[in-house]
């Protein structure tokens, strides 16, 4: 530890203040250092004065060094006493660990307040969407056209290349396995089946939720940081009248399209494999396909694509009008949108197998 002794002038005031001051800037403080200011031969001081006084401690405490003066005497040293309260290093608060429990009801009740959130969003989406235009309450007919063709019209093309990509892999991998029993033909049924049941909806869902999900989320957490949201309250407009209700009408619309062109993307994939490698005639193999097909299978993959649907827009919308921060807080809304769609597809689809295999047969 190092003492540095500054010697105060006769006279402390605006101009022989900031010199003293700039002079200790100049050497500089380190975290062992104390500095002194020597009093003794100061006569006057004035407010301007003792200031300067008032903004050096707080420099050397703020490089964390230590600072102490003597030697005040006479009017110096009354007037030292009325700014004495500005010249002490407030002692550094040490934060208190949370206990196990401590955490756990921290995170219980972060978890129950945004749950709440969500749950004031899913009430406020179902009214704005199915009931208030019924009731001439308006709906934002230009915006549901323009979603429509993002959400949907510019998916198409991705959409339909994974499902095929997707129909190609299974149909490759299966028919490893059966056509050793000679069995080949039974590869077009398991397609047809796993299409039109899970493989469709969910890989349609994750494509959509890698564009839309993280699009919705990226959208509303611009707009919350530069306040176009509370710039759209503060003029008596519903936010999610105006900005959530036609995104759930589009991707309600646009959704089981999608899902019906992935399950026709991943026959023909599957069928690509059966008749160029597999050598099947195409006649036989589409009719297989069709005779294992079924309506049942196609409505089970349609009631997930509407669940998955209103699932990605509320979560997207959710993590939107959560963000705090700047571009840095969007981004992680972002990332915690499509993290969280992901998750909530899988979820969904667990409970769809347990209601038709466990439940309904």
């Amino acid at each position: 530890m190092s003492e540095k002794r500054v010697q105060a002038p006769a006279t402390l005031d605006q101009e022989t203040g900031r010199v003293l001051v700039e002079d200790i800037k100049k050497q500089g403080i380190s975290r062992a250092d104390t500095v002194v200011l020597d009093l003794r031969d100061t006569e006057k001081m004035d407010t301007r004065g003792g200031a300067w006084m008032v903004a050096l401690a707080q420099y050397v405490a703020t490089h964390n060094g230590q600072f102490r003066y003597e030697g005040q005497r006479d009017g110096v040293a009354e007037f030292i006493t009325i700014i004495e309260p500005g010249l002490q290093t407030p002692p550094k608060r040490q934060k208190a660990e949370e206990g196990f429990f401590e955490e756990i009801g921290g995170r219980a009740y972060k978890w129950h307040s945004e749950f709440g959130d969500f749950m004031r969003l899913v009430v406020d989406s179902i009214y704005w969407t199915v009931i208030a235009p019924f009731e001439g309450r308006g709906f934002r007919w230009n915006l549901w056209f323009e979603e429509v063709y993002e959400m949907g019209v510019k998916a198409v093309r991705i959409n339909v290349l994974m499902n095929l990509l997707l129909g190609l892999i299974i149909a490759m991998l299966s028919a490893a396995q059966i056509a050793q029993f000679g069995l080949g033909i039974y590869v077009a049924d398991l397609i047809v089946i796993a299409f039109a049941r899970e493989l469709a909806a969910i890989m349609t869902a994750i494509v959509v939720s890698a564009r839309t999900g993280a699009a919705i989320a990226a959208e509303l957490s611009t707009m919350k940081v530069q306040e176009e949201i509370d710039a759209l309250r503060g003029m008596g407009i519903n936010v999610v009248q105006f900005l959530v209700a036609p995104k759930i009408l589009a991707l309600l619309v646009v959704m089981p399209c999608l899902v019906a062109l992935g399950m026709i993307a991943g026959v023909l994939g599957g069928a690509v494999w059966g008749i160029v490698v597999l050598e099947f005639r195409p006649d036989n193999w589409f009719n297989e396909t069709l005779g294992a097909a079924r309506i049942d299978d196609v409505i089970q993959g349609m009631l997930k694509a509407i669940a998955f649907a209103i699932m990605i827009v509320l979560v997207g919308c959710h993590n939107g009008f959560r963000v705090s921060g700047g571009s840095r807080g969007v981004g992680l809304m972002t990332t915690r949108a499509v993290v969280m769609d992901i998750f909530f597809i899988i979820v969904i689809d667990i409970v769809f197998a347990t209601i038709f295999y466990y439940i309904l047969d």
